[in-house]
């Protein structure tokens, strides 16, 4: 069988039963994972700063540096964050902030030590194209070099955010300040070059066409060919509540159940040169999240001990890591806590 061409992900998203759509990309599953294990991490995202000046149009959480409520954490306060993570057994930390427009290379730098100083059993999941993309013109310095130094300071792999769609149509409509495709896909090939692993991410829901999503998936299948620097894939819908998107372009709301898992399982059989793919219970909700299992992800994610932007938009769910395991134990397969690498560190066979 060849590999699947964009015309037949099409139809399949188009026309295929949802029945069907979770029985193939179950079948590819377990191909790629015969042992039945579901994993989940626990970490914590850190948003070091709300401050951002490039106002995506489908984001709640951003701020003006001059709003009453803007903010650049402190060392100690981060500390305090990864001190409570460290205590309920956390491994990593997702690291992200808006994009501040005075924060320089050297700033980033020092942040970076202290934390791997400081805390040296904490992975730094950290950064995206943006701030990198931001990092590199406001230092005058190429993105090579900005992530060359700050993977000497010990940030260790980056997380896909800043994708949403990977069409600049969609992007000149819903985040015209945000970097281009051709640049997002430059730094993450880029960052693998260095040695940093990354993931893929996808936001549907917006003003992308079917088309558009397989655009970005080729994207991200012909990146993975070239380089296999991505460790996963996690996609997940637009939460329209209080941002401005919603309220400039008709015709948005909030994504069903159903596209979810229509696109989740095209996407494990489209992406046939990822491992690992992810359910995104943040946006779906834990059940949704656990059917996810059952149409190609086998990863729950994060246990999410803190997460802001998705909430700001108004999605507010909540799970804890005795809670993923009865989830995953419920459909069947075996719950494992991983590290950012998918290693596995701690299977939870039944009692």
């Amino acid at each position: 069988m060849g590999r699947m061409t964009n015309a037949e992900a099409l139809a399949l998203i188009k026309h295929a039963s949802l029945a069907e759509l979770g029985e193939m990309a179950t079948a590819r599953k377990k191909e790629l994972h015969p042992e039945g294990i579901t994993s989940f991490i626990v970490d914590r995202n850190i948003n070091y700063t709300n401050v951002c000046w490039v106002d995506c149009k489908f984001c709640a959480f951003y701020r003006h540096a001059k709003d009453d409520d803007a903010y650049v954490l402190t060392y100690e306060e981060i500390g305090e964050k990864i001190q409570e993570l460290l205590d309920i057994g956390g491994t990593q930390i997702l690291f992200q902030g808006g994009v501040h427009p005075k924060l320089k290379i050297e700033w980033y730098e020092d942040l970076v030590a202290w934390i791997s100083t400081n805390y040296p059993t904490i992975t730094i999941h950290g950064f995206s194209a943006i701030e990198i993309d931001y990092i590199a013109k406001i230092s005058k310095i190429s993105y090579k070099e900005v992530l060359e130094r700050l993977h000497a300071k010990g940030m260790y792999s980056m997380p896909g955010a800043g994708a949403e769609i990977l069409s600049d149509r969609v992007r000149d409509i819903i985040a015209p300040k945000k970097l281009d495709v051709a640049n997002w896909i430059d730094i993450h090939r880029q960052a693998h070059g260095v040695g940093i692993k990354t993931t893929a991410t996808m936001m549907f829901g917006t003003v992308e066409t079917d088309e558009e999503i397989i655009e970005h998936w080729e994207h991200i299948r012909k990146l993975q060919d070239e380089t296999g620097g991505f460790r996963a894939f996690i996609m997940w819908s637009f939460q329209p509540s209080f941002t401005k998107l919603a309220q400039e372009v008709e015709g948005i709301t909030k994504q069903s159940s159903n596209r979810y898992l229509r696109l989740l399982a095209v996407s494990r059989l489209y992406l046939d040169n990822f491992e690992n793919i992810q359910s995104s219970w943040v946006t779906q909700g834990s059940y949704i999240g656990q059917l996810a299992l059952l149409f190609g992800a086998n990863d729950l994610g994060s246990t999410m001990m803190e997460e802001n932007v998705v909430k700001a938009a108004g999605a507010v769910n909540r799970m804890n890591q005795e809670e993923m395991i009865k989830l995953i134990r419920d459909i069947g397969e075996t719950p494992a806590k991983r590290n950012t690498n998918y290693d596995i560190l701690e299977v939870y066979e039944e009692a």
